[in-house]
């Protein structure tokens, strides 16, 4: 049975790794925890080919454990008991390793169970999550662990890993052979990975396993070859996860900060994932929130573009925001609205507000001025400049301020007209 070429060359030391030097550098915690032998329960956050499960591998085998592995999408707490029952029968007097792939998929009954052995010191759990740990582990596992995070590896560090299958395939199955891979092909796999070094080494397997030697037994892997194993660039994206998130993060932060560029790169990310809805609420959000009172027509201009885009789909929708996210980039911006609404939601939720002034409350029905209801009510529009001073806010929140002013054009106009109308000199 072949083995593949990526269970070939997984790292057997530290030193072997590539990448992840932020924790695995010299003087790094990880690396001093797996060098003194003194293994700790452990959570491995990070995307998927990054060294999780090979670091995990070197851990067991420093710490002189016997390394159980388990996939919490198809293990279930049978699984992990009938580990424990080894450990009973004096198999394994010194606890055991275990490695709990995908813990984002076990519920909380199920890792309250892991809770149990763990604090009795009968396993040492390390689990590896592709999905935000804080969000997705139990509480009480994640208190007794320390999370380290796996980084996508760069692209410099790939062409590393896949020079060394090169060595590996030219020694051992391709040994006959005069193979020649070059050096733009490689760094074409490493480009499209995504981070990802066991895709990077998968695609160069593929192209060996499809190149066809000359009579002359040459065998050659060029960019050509490359792209047609690859065909299209990894994007790490989950509509439900971390990277959906971040990127949306990105995105609005790009355009906040009045970076057009940076706007349209999150942009390109999230329609290259095909996630137009998305991309739309986000604009829609940001035309109220963050450019708000400073351009009043940055949200009817954004909903002209959101709706041609709906109406056209992709990947012509891509034109019509681009043009949305350019606008709001480069469009002044005021959060002023949004803060005004956020304290009073916050006041509405945590305050006593107390109840709607008499005068305000609804006086059209019979028996409405008996109870009070309307009395004293000033109409605006029967007052000079259409303004007269009366209380509107509830007598608990009186003299309460929740919009001030932005020092944007717009509002600065807006407060100098009131000022002037309201006296306020």
């Amino acid at each position: 049975m072949r083995v593949p070429l990526a269970d070939r060359i997984r790292p057997s030391e530290l030193s072997e790794v590539v990448g992840q030097k932020h924790i695995l550098g010299e003087g790094k915690l990880l690396k001093n925890l797996i060098e003194s032998g003194n293994i700790t329960n452990m959570i491995f956050y990070g995307p998927s080919g990054t060294g999780k499960t090979t670091v995990a591998n070197i851990i067991a085998k420093k710490a002189g454990k016997t390394l159980h592995k388990l996939n919490a999408t198809t293990a279930s707490v049978s699984d992990i008991k009938d580990i424990i029952a080894s450990l009973d029968g004096f198999c394994e007097p010194d606890g055991v390793l275990l490695y709990l792939d995908e813990i984002q998929h076990f519920n909380k009954k199920q890792q309250q169970t892991l809770l149990e052995f763990m604090e009795n010191g009968k396993i040492t759990l390390i689990a590896s999550t592709t999905e935000n740990p804080y969000f997705y582990v139990y509480n009480a596992v994640l208190s007794r662990s320390v999370v380290f995070e796996f980084k996508p590896v760069d692209e410099t560090d790939i062409v590393k890993a896949l020079e060394k299958c090169l060595e590996i395939l030219k020694n051992e199955e391709y040994k006959n052979y005069n193979v020649t891979v070059e050096k733009e092909a490689l760094l074409h796999i490493a480009g499209v990975s995504g981070g990802d070094v066991r895709k990077a080494v998968n695609a160069l397997e593929i192209c060996m396993l499809g190149a066809i030697p000359d009579k002359d037994m040459n065998l050659v892997i060029n960019v050509e070859t490359a792209e047609q194993a690859t065909q299209k660039k990894s994007i790490r994206y989950d509509r439900d996860g971390d990277s959906h998130y971040d990127i949306l993060s990105a995105f609005q932060k790009s355009i906040r900060g009045s970076d057009p560029d940076g706007a349209i790169h999150y942009l390109a990310r999230l329609l290259s994932a095909g996630d137009l809805q998305s991309a739309i609420r986000r604009l829609l959000v940001m035309a109220s929130e963050d450019i708000g009172l400073a351009y009043p027509m940055a949200a009817a201009v954004v909903k002209a573009c959101t709706d041609n885009a709906l109406q056209l789909g992709l990947p012509e929708a891509q034109l019509p925001l681009a043009e949305a996210v350019i606008f709001l980039a480069t469009a002044p911006k005021s959060n002023s609205a949004a803060n005004a609404i956020w304290t009073a939601m916050s006041d509405i939720e945590k305050k006593d507000v107390g109840d709607i002034p008499a005068h305000l409350k609804d006086s059209h029905y019979s028996g409405a001025e008996k109870m009070g209801r309307g009395t004293g009510y000033k109409y605006p529009h029967s007052y000079e400049n259409n303004y007269i001073k009366q209380q509107y806010l509830p007598d608990n929140m009186k003299g309460t301020v929740y919009y001030e002013y932005g020092k944007n054009k717009q509002e600065q106009a807006a407060k100098a007209y009131w000022d002037k109308i309201k006296g306020m000199k």
